[in-house]
């Protein structure tokens, strides 16, 4: 099996605190900056806008009027936006986790979440209304959410388990078994993902301090090393979709908890377009 081509990352955007959920949405980066309760878009050329100003913004995904659904992070509650920037629904899932984090929203007005529970975390389905069940468990720390190509199929992050999954998506939104798409060894532990058009998942390994490109069976194809910090969560976008966007965030978990982090972006051309999820 042919090792990994290595690519070199270059500067994008930096003076973040701690960055998260980067999408590319209606030809700008957005991403959210979790400890400022900030959710930015950026141009190609780097030209930042202030979207909205949500507590502890972790996923971003938008329904299909355009409002944009927020999931926080350290404590349990999902937000809707209107265009303006202004949040017009919380919606409380304390019942169900102590905390949520990523979120992907589908083209059908759905969106899943990530959430931590003291017995055993999982993965949320939420409505259009903001109501949330759980739809699967037994994922340890499930992270970055993603919809492969066929579009009826969730990829997932199992953080704890260096592992990759998918689950086949029902009609009503449920999932069913789970298999695995990629062992990824006791020692990296993916984050953040991202779909490209060949199936495909970029992920950050985040203590491991780097992005990597895997397909289905756990080759790694291309790796990004970074110099320090986090690698926390990439996204594909660009006018072309072969921009590869990548959070960094330099902090502990201790200093998570405290708030003491240093965020940038950077960035990478690839040869395969994203395939627009998240």
């Amino acid at each position: 099996m042919t090792a990994p081509e290595s690519l070199a990352p270059l500067p994008f955007i930096d003076g973040i605190v701690y960055g998260e959920g980067p999408r590319w949405h209606a030809g700008r980066l957005w991403f959210s900056d979790v400890m400022a309760g900030k959710v930015y878009s950026a141009g190609e050329t780097g030209d930042l806008t202030l979207e909205a100003e949500v507590p502890h913004a972790s996923g971003l995904g938008w329904l299909p009027d355009g409002t944009l659904v927020v999931s926080a992070l350290m404590e349990p509650k999902i937000y809707h936006v209107d265009a303006d920037g202004n949040i017009t629904a919380t919606f409380d899932v304390s019942d169900l986790a102590w905390t949520t984090n990523d979120l992907l929203a589908t083209p059908d007005g759905r969106a899943y979440v990530d959430l931590y529970r003291t017995e055993g975390d999982g993965i949320g389905l939420v409505d259009s209304g903001g109501a949330v069940r759980v739809v699967a468990s037994g994922v340890s720390v499930p992270n970055g959410l993603g919809l492969l190509p066929d579009g009826a199929t969730l990829i997932v992050n199992d953080l704890n388990g260096s592992r990759i999954l998918t689950y086949p998506i029902e009609a009503d939104g449920s999932l069913g078994a789970p298999s695995l798409f990629a062992d990824l060894g006791p020692d990296r532990h993916p984050d953040g993902l991202c779909v490209d058009v060949e199936g495909a998942v970029w992920i950050g390994c985040y203590d491991s301090g780097e992005f990597l490109r895997v397909v289905h069976g756990g080759h790694i194809t291309h790796r990004i090393e970074i110099e320090r910090g986090w690698a926390v969560a990439p996204a594909l976008g660009g006018s072309d979709g072969r921009t590869l966007y990548m959070v960094v965030d330099d902090t502990t978990f201790e200093g998570l908890i405290a708030g003491e982090s240093t965020g940038w972006i950077m960035q990478a051309r690839v040869d395969v377009p994203g395939a627009g999820s998240p």
